[in-house]
């Protein structure tokens, strides 16, 4: 059963997640104030966290530097409908995704599983061969089985979206990927034309990558169409 921490000071909304969660087989914790979600959320006894932006006292963007500081628990932020800019410092922080607010309890569901699913990715690609496994582009080496990802040989952190989304790209290094593709694979849910969630992970993955390989832009912009990891001349995929 998969143990749920909702941080959120809106007891009613909590309540009503917590009786719409249980009988999907979620085990619900509900905590409203930040010191107490913060304490929560770093006890290791949750598998997920739902975190409301507007949280009296500390926000919720704080909440969320002080978790991504020493844990990788997958975090859903609650933003306020309209407050693009919530969602695009969540996402940037850290967070794995967002649900504007008011929100069908439905859908936030269907994050949360798309959001394990991707975690689920680990354990599926331990029973693949070793080539299958890691990748080696440029001066980029990933590894699906620790999910882990090293640039010249020092480790890169990152979110398990970023993590997924790297792969696609490095899979398909200097191919275009469609923003389709992307969206559906990685987070999930089919493509919103007003949805930027995929291009706050682009943009987040190439300050942590470095925007430039060999004098070529890593990740480039196709315009209309996706993203393309670039594969410098005589570097391959091994």
């Amino acid at each position: 059963m998969t143990r749920i921490l909702v941080i959120d000071d809106d007891v009613e909304l909590c309540e009503l997640l917590t009786d719409y969660l249980s009988p999907e087989g979620f085990e619900v914790e509900t905590v409203h104030d930040s010191d107490k979600g913060l304490e929560r959320a770093l006890s290791n006894e949750h598998d997920f966290v739902v975190l409301d932006v507007m949280l009296p006292g500390v926000s919720g963007f704080e909440v969320l530097r002080s978790i991504r500081k020493s844990s990788v628990i997958p975090v859903l932020m609650l933003t306020a409908r309209g407050e693009d800019v919530d969602r695009i410092v969540g996402l940037e922080m850290g967070a794995d995704d967002y649900l504007p607010k008011p929100f069908n309890p439905r859908e936030l569901v269907a994050r949360i599983r798309a959001v394990q699913r991707r975690g689920a990715s680990k354990n599926n690609n331990e029973a693949q061969p070793v080539s299958l496994k890691r990748l080696n582009v440029g001066d980029l080496a990933l590894d699906t089985g620790t999910r882990t990802v090293m640039k010249k040989g020092k480790t890169v952190e990152l979110t398990a979206a970023e993590f997924d989304l790297l792969e696609m790209l490095l899979r398909s290094a200097g191919e275009v990927v469609s923003r389709k593709d992307l969206v559906s694979r990685v987070l999930g849910r089919g493509l919103d034309p007003f949805d930027r969630s995929i291009d706050v992970h682009v943009s987040s993955l190439r300050k942590k990558l470095g925007h430039k390989i060999k004098g070529i832009e890593r990740i480039k912009t196709v315009r209309g169409i996706g993203y393309l990891y670039a594969l410098p001349e005589k570097d391959e995929i091994r």
